[in-house]
């Protein structure tokens, strides 16, 4: 299949060049979204196919495989799209869905190239994000991370208010805000400055984009810095009726970080999360990981959300509820921590080894504690004989005169 892919703005009377003039004007299948078919009407040939892209996708890819199949020359489909079709471009889908296609490329400015230029706003050194139907977790990853500058593709869930809410609840408070609506649109387009308060208030027009730039006025405050902390204070967390002893301490957290190995990993689950605490220090020392967090104790909702804001660590997906009940809607982990486990250590090891990665490990700190209690190392020692794994050297830890820890760790 041969595909030209235009780029093209949002300007009610767009203009091409001579050679994607020659291109367009001999066209017998185009495609696009209707914004950009109401733009290039008046230029497409009598008798041109269009197809509309829309969702679901694969309807439009067969759609391009019957024009292609009709057609005894083969002739290119001429597809329209947004700004650079290879910035988080339609073209990307095309080479992802058509990998042996031969693909030509004619690009405009994309929309965050356009906000950098009537803001006279140098961007080479921009982080660029893109939350158009995707999730969160890049743009968390970038502010916990505190890039300087931060574009911002969009859509109709995550709006520039939407962004300005999700800043200011997690006390990332030190940027300013840029939004471009309608950019290209000589009639339409709009770019303003506004702080946090004011984006979070506001309604845009669609389609829009945002450039978040640090506001060093504010960097010396609150929600700037925080990144560089190795090690967060025990007396920061929020804790369950009071019992301190129901948090990891920061020594143990970080040791058990550690041992999880989460520099090369990419998805942790924190089963028996209590406060959140082990799951909030792995988040913000290591903000490119996909974080789930499973509590038993419905009281421990507010509490973990409240420690999450308190420290600014978004994007810690939480799962309420017995873990033993929990079905198949996360990310198959390479890293697992047992906070608790309520006496039920293998039945809880034996769930997660059903979506362990296959260099996956598993993590759990043993309290030598009084004799009344169950001894979790005994638990663990079981179960990791009775599972088949391969249990690494312990590490034992005493932080002071009373019970000392014991860090376990196993693989298959």
């Amino acid at each position: 299949m041969k595909f030209i892919v235009i780029g093209i703005t949002d300007n009610s009377q767009p203009w091409f060049p001579p050679e994607v003039m020659e291109v367009i004007c001999s066209a017998r299948v185009c495609s696009g979204g209707k914004r950009h078919h109401e733009l290039v009407a008046p230029l497409l040939p009598d008798g041109v196919r269009w197809i509309d892209i829309t969702v679901p996708l694969e309807k439009v890819f067969e759609q391009y495989k019957t024009a292609n199949s009709e057609s005894s020359d083969c002739p290119s489909i001429v597809v329209f799209a947004s700004g650079d079709p290879l910035f988080f471009g339609f073209a990307v889908t095309l080479q992802r869905e058509f990998p042996d296609a031969e693909i030509r490329v004619f690009s405009a400015f994309n929309s965050l190239q356009l906000l950098a230029h009537r803001l006279v706003m140098p961007y080479h050194d921009m982080r660029i994000v893109s939350l158009t139907g995707r999730p969160w977790q890049e743009f968390d990853r970038a502010i916990i991370e505190q890039a300087p500058k931060i574009g911002i593709l969009t859509d109709r869930e995550h709006t520039p208010a939407a962004i300005a809410r999700r800043l200011l609840e997690y006390g990332h408070v030190a940027y300013r805000m840029y939004v471009g609506e309608r950019l290209g649109n000589s009639r339409e387009e709009r770019v303003t400055t506004l702080t946090l308060d004011e984006a979070a208030e506001r309604e845009f027009c669609v389609p829009n984009c945002v450039i978040l730039e640090a506001n060093h006025s504010l960097t010396d405050r609150k929600g700037w810095g925080r990144a560089s902390a190795f090690g967060l204070p025990d007396s920061s967390f929020a804790i369950l009726d009071g019992r301190e002893k129901m948090i990891t301490k920061m020594p143990i957290r970080l040791l058990t970080l550690q041992a999880l190995d989460l520099p090369r990993r990419h998805v942790l689950w924190d089963i028996g999360a209590c406060t959140g605490s082990v799951s909030i220090e792995a988040r913000l020392l290591f903000p490119h990981l996909h974080i789930v967090a499973f509590e038993i104790r419905p009281e421990c909702e507010t509490i973990i959300r409240e420690n999450c804001r308190r420290h600014g660590a978004p994007g810690i997906e939480l799962h309420i509820g017995d873990f033993l009940e929990y079905g198949d809607g996360s990310s198959s982990p390479d890293a697992v921590f047992i906070g608790g486990h309520g006496g039920r250590l293998k039945d809880i090891m034996a769930k997660a080894l059903t979506v362990l990665a296959p260099d996956g490990v598993i993590v759990m700190n043993s309290v030598v504690a009084p004799k009344v209690l169950r001894d979790s190392h005994k638990l663990w020692d079981q179960a990791c004989r009775e599972l088949g794994l391969r249990q690494e050297p312990p590490l034992h830890v005493q932080l002071d005169d009373h019970h000392p820890i014991t860090i376990l760790k196993c693989r298959r």
